[in-house]
């Protein structure tokens, strides 16, 4: 089978499928990211932590759309 012919094949697989196609490619690749999206016991508490200084200093947050626009301004994206 082709490249071009696998490309085309792609979009008729099933959610399962890409999933199980993806883990593969991964492996192929050598990669160890893949953790079934599991955040860890520090990354849990991190953001809990972060989450509380929010709640404790709401005001030091800024909206979205002020970081957004200081992106754009500072990096042109």
């Amino acid at each position: 089978m082709s490249f071009n012919e696998v490309m085309q094949e792609l979009p008729k697989l099933s959610s399962e499928q890409r999933d199980l196609l993806r883990i593969r490619l991964a492996e192929m690749a050598g990669e160890e990211w893949m953790d079934d999206g599991e955040l860890s016991p520090e990354e849990k508490r991190l953001i809990e932590e972060r989450l509380a200084e929010h709640e404790r200093n709401p005001e030091s947050a800024i909206p979205l759309s002020v970081m957004e626009a200081k992106l754009k301004a500072r990096y042109g994206l």
